[in-house]
């Protein structure tokens, strides 16, 4: 496929702009070019959101997710490799599908027992459709099976169960004198869970440049609309959506990760 051959009406024709991002230094000429090319690009980011607006989450932060991934692609694309739709397609559907994985189950589970959900539940499926096969397979038989050792096998049960957890209005007895899950559970002090994420985003916020701090501040101290934010700081909505974007992803990776 050629430069000016675009599937779809929302693949512009911005080679010579990827070229002069390629050969432009970190600085001001390098952030426009960013911005101009992520302007161009979004609407087919936000085609590829569309597609998953059947899974259960908010259309705005499937459209989120999916503006993080064109800007991880457009950061990341060299203009040599080929044409950049092929390149960036990919990169944002494995953003929303990260998302999906990361933060959609019942329960959270580390990613290495979610990959042995994955491998526990092939194996299992595999054990169970091969003739002669009857009931559950043994721990020992997909232990075999995959490769994996029997307390790894037994980490991807536990995950099987972990997808899909038990509402808390779920009724533990029958009758007059029923109670709920809930009824068992104590009172948690809802502050603990609020100071734990701003003692660990505090580094990450000092470290930004007093811009994004600017934006961040007014957008979630002071509650201020992003059109409102635009006009006090002179510039576009967009770009004013494009760094909360950012910059709360850079703030969630780096409190997640501080050794990134």
């Amino acid at each position: 496929m050629t430069a000016s051959d675009h599937p779809h009406d929302d693949s512009p024709d911005t080679v010579q702009a990827f070229h002069r991002l390629a050969a432009s230094d970190a600085g001001a000429e390098h952030d426009v070019l960013c911005e101009e090319l992520i302007d161009a690009w979004l609407p087919m980011a936000h085609r590829i959101a569309r597609r998953f607006r059947n899974k259960g989450e908010n259309a705005e932060d499937l459209q989120q997710v999916a503006a993080i991934g064109l800007l991880k692609a457009v950061n990341r694309y060299d203009p040599e490799q080929g044409a950049f739709e092929p390149y960036a397609v990919p990169t944002i559907r494995g953003e929303l599908r990260r998302h999906f994985r990361d933060y959609t189950w019942d329960v959270r589970v580390p990613r290495r027992v979610q990959d042995l959900r994955s491998q526990v539940r092939a194996a299992r499926r595999r054990l169970q459709e091969r003739p002669g096969t009857r009931g559950e397979p043994s721990i020992e038989e997909l232990a075999a099976e995959t490769g994996l050792s029997a307390e790894e096998v037994r980490d991807g049960m536990e995950a099987l169960d972990s997808y899909s957890a038990l509402s808390l209005d779920a009724q533990t007895t029958t009758g007059e004198n029923g109670y709920s899950l809930a009824d068992t559970l104590g009172h948690t002090e809802g502050g603990f869970a609020l100071a734990e994420d701003r003692e660990a985003a505090k580094e990450s916020l000092k470290a930004l440049p007093e811009r994004e701090r600017t934006v961040l501040y007014l957008r979630f101290f002071e509650d201020m609309t992003q059109q409102r934010i635009a006009d006090q700081l002179g510039m576009s909505q967009m770009h004013v959506s494009r760094l909360i974007t950012r910059t709360c992803a850079a703030v969630r990776d780096q409190a997640l990760d501080p050794a990134a």
